[in-house]
């Protein structure tokens, strides 16, 4: 190809095109993976071929940029975390603000998939001083306590959209239940943080949501946490299972009328224990706890608890008290069959999460603030499950029951033109 000057004669344009523009991709990337292999040179890891092109391109990103306003040039080190570990990288050494790498900024100190490692180490507990020096003990990078308290602050956006997303229309079963935390708030005293843990229609768990509260909730407060729970879409619970919480009942009853509320039995049985001299709790667990929870009808658990007060009443005054007062929110289950009672009869569909947050809460002892116990609450919900294997466990196991609530609910599950 030819092109004419202005003085009219004919010049042959320069057809030579960029070796690497001739080159795909995937080509370029194999030679670079020869030549490193070649090289006796690591893919990942320190010094590795993954960390020097990360530091190149972070270096070769501002073009130029490492001159200063007034012409100088200079650089410095800084150390940035990425996901192959610590680069150090040279950037401007100018002190005017707009001369900047236009990938690492003036203070910038790590790159993606660093929040989320401290996220995670978070999320297991570990206090913002502990995570500080993790970062410098295992990747040699200098991560402030106020930078990490920046990266976790930003969860709590995620949690205030968390907590008013919207929910199902119905759920078959939602577990209540409260982890106690500490809490420094001019002196160091519990605080409980109440879960609400939903077993979907399709059999899947879903966390509605958590609140935190003083240890003297009532019907007010729970008023208050079930009309949240129906605002954001809930129309009907099936069974809401909790541990005999105060003013519940009256607060289920008045947002969602046909619910029926079911105290968890094994918590009802523990705090029997107490009360029962340690020689007689297998002859009390015979004549009462067997025969109550196992009964085929309430009317035949009703009789079954007579004659254990006629047998054990001067014995066992307070196991009476404790049963009789708890006994309208404990009988319920004994209406269903054994698929069904096994699964409401208790708490211990949440034990697990429970388990999975007190471990993080007790890694911490105390929190400055409610907030910061809700924080560290969230992330460590968030946390759950990474590997989804629950996932199938739990929908594996909640097959049968949920054919049985099909039927015992007849209509509420899955109502006409749903």
């Amino acid at each position: 190809m030819s092109e004419t000057t202005t003085e009219g004669s004919a010049v042959e344009k320069p057809a030579v095109a960029s070796s690497a523009e001739s080159v795909s991709d995937e080509r370029l990337i194999a030679l670079l993976v020869e030549r490193a292999r070649s090289d006796g040179l690591r893919l990942t890891g320190e010094g590795g071929l993954l960390q020097q092109l990360t530091k190149r391109v972070l270096e070769s990103a501002p073009e130029g940029g490492t001159t200063d306003h007034d012409g100088r040039h200079g650089t410095r080190s800084r150390t940035v975390l990425t996901d192959g570990g610590p680069v150090e990288v040279k950037v401007p050494g100018g002190t005017v603000d707009t001369v900047e790498p236009q990938i690492v900024s003036k203070r910038q100190r790590r790159l993606t998939g660093v929040d989320e490692m401290v996220l995670s180490l978070c999320a297991k507990g570990l206090a913002h001083g502990e995570i500080s020096a993790h970062l410098a003990e295992v990747y040699g990078a200098n991560v402030s306590e106020q930078t990490v308290t920046t990266i976790t602050d930003r969860v709590m956006e995620g949690m205030a959209e968390w907590q008013s997303r919207p929910l199902d229309r119905v759920y078959p079963v939602v577990f209540v239940d409260a982890v106690d935390v500490k809490v420094r708030d001019g002196r160091v005293a519990n605080r409980p943080i109440h879960i609400a843990m939903a077993v979907t229609v399709e059999g899947t768990r879903d966390i509605l949501g958590i609140w935190a509260g003083d240890g003297g909730e009532g019907g007010e407060h729970w008023l208050q946490v079930f009309t949240e729970l129906r605002n954001r879409g809930v129309e009907d619970v099936l069974v809401l299972v909790c541990d005999g919480l105060k003013g519940l009942p009256d607060a289920v009853e008045a947002v969602w009328p046909r619910t029926v509320v079911q105290t968890c039995i094994v918590h009802l049985i523990r705090n029997s224990v107490r009360y029962v001299a340690r020689q007689d709790r297998g002859k009390v667990a015979d004549d009462l706890i067997r025969p109550v929870c196992t009964a085929p009808s309430e009317t035949a658990a009703a009789e079954r608890f007579l004659e254990f007060s006629e047998k054990w009443g001067a014995k066992c005054p307070a196991v009476i008290k404790l049963w009789s007062d708890a006994w309208a929110e404990m009988v319920p289950f004994l209406s269903f069959d054994v698929e069904i009672r096994k699964v409401i009869c208790s708490t211990n569909a949440i034990e697990n999460v429970n388990a999975h947050i007190r471990k993080a809460v007790r890694a911490r002892g105390h929190f400055p603030s409610e907030n910061a116990a809700l924080k560290c609450v969230y992330m460590a919900l968030m946390s759950l499950d990474p590997t989804g294997r629950g996932r199938r466990r739990w929908t594996t196991r909640w097959k049968a029951p949920l054919n049985a609530f099909q039927i015992a609910f007849e209509g509420r599950l899955t109502p006409a033109g749903h």
